[in-house]
């Protein structure tokens, strides 16, 4: 034991460096996307002529957050609808992981599944949700039960399909030892599958992240009323340029910021459990 802890330590001390360039990689291209959609709005707004009373910059988004005389107050109206349309995001993302988790693991389990249920996801995914939104919202009415279904809708089917190929990624022998020593499928699929799956499972919430955001601000702009979205139709028919930029670029800010996060919390886990992105080492 003495004579192979010394050698524990420079090995844990490579792989946490490792870690931390990892780490430092994703936040420096998060940092370089942002900076990327600043100059690129602001070149456009240029190259297009866009009227001054229409087309706002970054500058001007700046100044009416922080540098106007009623900057507090539009930065609490901007950060508090934001917030509303976060937890909005947050129960469609919730709803549509969950689902296409619990599909995905019937699909495995249960054969014959995937074929019935699949064409109705695929149709939900194909018919745009602005053209089916009446019929949600007659039938679950303008709360919480419809933010569920709209933005689980929007998540479900590119989470679904990515979580099924994460799972179908797993090593045939070790689903074959499992079977060897009793296993049963569930356990394959707890033991084995989920395990395997972990990089997919990664990607399929950084897919569901800005699709959870985006059935949000559908919903609240179709069906609350409430949020970013609904705050940017009503300061639109108030001709508020300003403050329908300024929540545009917040939701877009947030967006990039929640999708680095999870590369970050994808790096940091992946590489602690020593699963690769494409699957157990």
């Amino acid at each position: 034991m003495t004579a192979t802890t010394p050698r524990l330590a420079p090995a844990a001390s490579a792989a946490n460096r490792t870690m931390a360039k990892a780490l430092l990689k994703r936040i420096g291209n998060g940092l370089l996307a942002i900076v990327v959609i600043l100059v690129l709005w602001d070149l456009s707004l240029r190259l297009l002529n866009v009227g001054s009373f229409v087309g706002k910059g970054p500058l001007d988004v700046w100044n009416f957050m922080f540098v106007a005389d009623a900057a507090a107050a539009n930065r609490d109206f901007v950060f508090g609808e934001l917030g509303q349309s976060l937890v909005d995001a947050s129960i469609g993302f919730v709803a549509g992981l969950v689902a296409a988790l619990v599909i995905a693991a019937i699909f495995l389990l249960v054969k014959g599944v995937e074929h019935a249920l699949l064409p109705i996801a695929l149709l939900l995914q194909s018919v745009p949700l602005v053209a089916i939104a009446p019929i949600i919202i007659l039938i679950f009415g303008r709360d919480i039960a419809t933010l569920a279904v709209m933005g689980g809708i929007v998540v479900l089917f590119p989470a679904l399909i990515t979580i099924v190929f994460g799972l179908r990624s797993a090593s045939p022998y070790m689903l074959d030892l499992v079977a060897v020593y009793g296993g049963s499928p569930l356990t394959a699929l707890l033991k084995v599958g989920l395990p395997s799956a972990l990089p997919a499972l990664f990607a399929a919430i950084k897919i569901s992240v800005p699709g959870a955001i985006t059935g949000a601000l559908i919903a609240e702009w179709l069906a609350t009323g409430q949020g970013i979205g609904g705050a940017i139709v009503s300061a639109i028919g108030q001709a508020q340029i300003n403050q329908v930029w300024a929540m545009g670029t917040a939701i877009t800010v947030v967006s990039i910021a929640l999708y680095m996060l999870v590369g970050l919390a994808e790096t940091a886990v992946l590489r602690r459990m020593g699963v690769t992105q494409t699957g157990l080492r």
